[in-house]
């Protein structure tokens, strides 16, 4: 199919998305930003439990972020039912992008500020405000504050791009020892993802409405523009044609973004240079993310046009470009991966309109997929570590 010519036709969809934002100032080092302390934040009871007990956290459990509300969510994903939903922590409005640190710290990008949630004792120890002025905390898809976020591989940095609404976003880097802001730069619009290069010297926002990623350097904090659009910028804001996430390939760092299950765009980040391979899921394409042995896994939301377009899918594509396509019902928007790779767990939360509360868990060697209802609107995922850990239930 000619996305370019799908644009066109659906030119009078684009000028409404358009008023919305579309799916379709730098600070000092050392400025401090307010930390808040949790008011009362331990997690919530499971309906059987007769008070505060001791349990312990099974291996690979997952902490989702509910965007349809102020909590993320721990779960079991082996349990079935009431059972694999094993308490959420508030953590702030609107949580959207987690990452999770080796001490067990998961940073939690919401539209109020940075969460840190000690998952061993399920208590949000901060809630650090952004430095960027994003309006009033609001919910949905076009809401400010933080979207993407990652973390330096040492664990001192975590950094968050931050959306303003109806202007340019920034990435604010968070000390997280001290836990508080020191930088503040300038990105693109809405930096829906934020990766970090292995030896942590860039950090890559993927920024959606402006058709880009902005390679930022943690030495001199100096930010270059990459364009990525494979179909052109025709249609600006109200285009559905944008990035959305990036995958940063283990053995040469290449930046992987995947569009409409037609084309990956392959970004030497530093260069600028993007080279185009062909995909075959032919669906609209959000999240994605890649195994330590570079195989890639990419989420399918659905059909921009349903006349034309494939439904929701999860792609696994192989490092030499082979692909296997597992279809998923109804739309998903984020993937992560067990420590193993054997299982997939594809969120069911969506960034727009059509998502539902739950993940589909997918048996990567034979695309057996499993629905498992969790969470309020589950968006990102991130799978603890193995170890069994003593918890408050």
């Amino acid at each position: 199919m000619n996305r370019r010519s799908l644009a066109g036709r659906l030119a009078a969809l684009a000028a409404v998305t358009a008023t919305l934002g579309g799916c379709a100032s730098d600070g000092d080092d050392g400025a401090a930003s307010p930390v808040s302390a949790p008011p009362g934040t331990t997690a919530r009871r499971t309906p059987d439990s007769g008070g505060t007990t001791s349990a312990r956290t099974p291996r690979g459990t997952l902490l989702v972020t509910d965007f349809g509300s102020d909590t993320v969510t721990f779960v079991d994903p082996a349990a079935r039912g009431a059972a694999a939903d094993l308490g959420s922590v508030r953590v702030g409005t609107a949580p959207y992008g987690i990452a999770l640190g080796e001490d067990g710290t998961a940073w939690v990008a919401t539209a109020e500020g940075v969460a840190a949630v000690d998952t061993r004792t399920r208590e949000r120890t901060a809630l650090i405000r952004y430095r960027t002025d994003t309006g009033p905390v609001t919910t949905g898809e076009y809401r400010g504050g933080g979207m993407g976020i990652a973390l330096s591989p040492d664990g001192r940095r975590a950094y968050v791009g931050v959306n303003v609404p109806g202007g340019k976003g920034t990435l604010e880097v968070v000390d997280t020892e001290r836990r508080e802001v020191t930088r503040v730069v300038p990105v693109g619009r809405r930096p829906f993802d934020v990766d970090v290069s292995r030896d942590g010297r860039q950090v890559y926002a993927t920024n959606h409405d402006s058709f880009d990623v902005s390679v930022v350097d943690t030495g001199d904090w100096t930010a270059r523009r990459i364009e990525v659009a494979p179909y052109g910028t025709e249609g600006g804001l109200g285009s559905w044609l944008k990035p959305h996430y990036t995958a940063v390939r283990p053995w040469d760092g290449a930046l992987l973004l995947p569009f409409e299950g037609e084309r990956l765009a392959v970004v030497d980040p530093g260069t600028g240079r993007v080279r185009i391979e062909d995909m075959t899921a032919n669906t609209h394409q959000h999240g994605v993310t890649a195994g330590a042995d570079g195989t890639l896994y990419v989420v399918g939301t659905g059909p921009i046009d349903p006349s034309e377009d494939d439904g929701p899918s999860l792609t696994v594509r192989s490092p030499d470009g082979d692909e296997r396509v597992v279809p998923l019902d109804g739309p998903h928007e984020t993937v992560a991966l067990s420590a193993d790779g054997r299982t997939a767990y594809v969120s069911g939360g969506f960034t727009r309109d059509g998502y539902w509360n739950g993940l589909s868990v997918v048996d990567v060697a034979t695309g057996r997929v499993t629905r498992l209802p969790v969470g309020e609107r589950p968006l990102a995922v991130a799978v603890l570590g193995g170890d069994d850990r003593e918890v408050v239930r």
